[in-house]
């Protein structure tokens, strides 16, 4: 019964997650919210790549993942260029603007998380950060599975 207590507990905190994420994305500039903040940030982390890795990468159908790419190229965020293995392709690049979009989204997370744990200890932080990469990597691949 114990072990059920502490997961469900859990499992109520972690829902409480989400009111976390929407006060970050408020924190975000209105033309760059959540999706092409996603695609800005998973371009730059791994490199020039196609659409269809990068919807692996977002966890989402390639539709939504268009969609999202389409809003960054637009803005001028992101470039499509032709895949040299593939010309029917396309390859995804973050350009000089897209790397100043990311260097405003990082600024603005931060500053809100500076302002809503300002009276956390540098060692809670530091435990959350760590807690929070581990609970991801328990999870592994979850788009790999289905409930």
């Amino acid at each position: 019964m114990a072990t059920r207590n502490r997961y469900e507990d859990l499992a109520r905190s972690v829902s409480a997650i989400g009111a976390v994420k929407r006060g970050l994305a408020r924190a975000l500039p209105v033309e760059c919210q959540g999706g092409s903040a996603a695609v800005l940030a998973l371009v730059s982390h791994h490199g020039d790549m196609r659409t269809s890795r990068l919807a692996e990468l977002m966890a989402v159908d390639m539709s939504v993942c268009s969609r999202h790419v389409a809003h960054t190229v637009e803005h001028g965020w992101i470039e499509r260029l032709p895949d040299p293995d593939d010309k029917r392709s396309r390859i995804l690049r973050l350009t000089e603007p897209g790397h100043a979009m990311l260097g405003e989204l990082d600024r603005r997370v931060t500053e809100a998380f500076s302002r809503h744990l300002a009276e956390w200890s540098d060692d809670d932080v530091e435990l959350l950060t760590h807690l929070l990469v581990r609970l991801r990597e328990s999870f592994g691949d979850c788009r790999a599975h289905h409930a």
